[in-house]
C-alpha cells in the first residue's frame, strides 16, 4: 500500500538514507573510528551500541548492499503516517538490537541498517494478518514475491553477516505490527447496543 502522503514519506525515507551516507562519509575522512559504537555482545560497555550500530556500516560496499532496501521499506512502513512509522521504527531498532546483544558470539561488534530493513519488511509482511486487511495482505505477497529471498538472511550462513541482526530485526517487526493492530482495534468506536424494543434507522 502506498503511503497516502507520498512525498512525506519519500522524504522520511531519503532523509534517513542520506544520513547513513553523512554517517559514513564523516567516518571515513575523520579519525574517529566509529565503527566501534556498535553492539557490542554481552558488554555493558557495548550495550549502548543498541542506539547507534543502525547508523554505522563496515565501508560503502556495505552501506550501498543495504540502501536499496532500507529506503524501499523505509517508505512504504510510512503508510500509516509518521507517528506510526516513529513507533515501528523504534520498537524493530531496540527489540533487534537487544537481540543482537543477548545472543552474538563474545566480543563481536555489530553494526548495519539491515536489522531495520529486515523488520520493516516483516512489518510490511504480517501487518495484513493482524489487521485483517486485504489490502495490506495483497501489499505482502507482492513484496515476498521481489524481496522474500531476503528472509534467508535470518539463517547463519554468510561468515561477517550479522544473522541475529536480521532475524530479531524481523522479531521487531512482527511485534510492531501487533502493536500497531492493536492500538487500531482500539481506537475503532464500539458499536452501541440497541434498546429493547428499539426501531433501527
Amino acid at each position: 500500500m502506498i503511503p497516502p502522503r507520498p512525498l512525506t514519506a519519500a522524504v522520511v525515507s531519503v532523509s534517513f538514507v542520506v544520513l547513513l551516507y553523512l554517517v559514513e562519509l564523516v567516518d571515513v575522512v575523520l579519525p574517529l573510528e566509529l565503527d566501534q559504537y556498535g553492539i557490542v555482545a554481552r558488554s555493558l560497555d557495548g550495550l549502548d551500541g543498541v542506539l547507534w550500530a543502525p547508523l554505522l556500516h563496515d565501508g560503502w560496499s556495505h552501506l550501498f548492499a543495504n540502501t536499496w532496501p532500507v529506503a524501499v521499506f523505509a517508505f512504504l512502513a510510512m503508510a500509516g503516517g509518521p507517528g506510526q512509522w516513529l513507533l515501528v521504527t523504534a520498537v524493530i531498532w531496540i527489540v533487534g538490537g537487544l537481540g543482537v546483544w543477548l545472543t552474538s558470539a563474545d566480543h563481536t561488534v555489530t553494526i548495519g541498517a539491515s536489522g531495520l530493513a529486515f523488520g520493516w519488511l516483516a512489518f510490511l509482511l504480517v501487518r495484513g494478518v493482524f489487521s485483517r486487511s486485504l489490502a495490506q495482505l495483497a501489499v505482502a505477497v507482492v513484496l515476498l514475491a521481489l524481496w522474500g529471498g531476503m528472509l534467508w538472511g535470518v539463517f547463519p550462513g554468510t561468515p561477517g553477516v550479522s544473522w541475529q541482526g536480521h532475524l530479531f530485526g524481523a522479531v521487531g517487526g512482527v511485534l510492531a505490527a501487533w502493536l500497531v493492530a492493536r492500538a487500531d482495534r482500539r481506537k475503532r468506536p464500539t458499536p452501541r447496543p440497541e434498546l429493547p424494543g428499539s426501531l433501527g434507522g
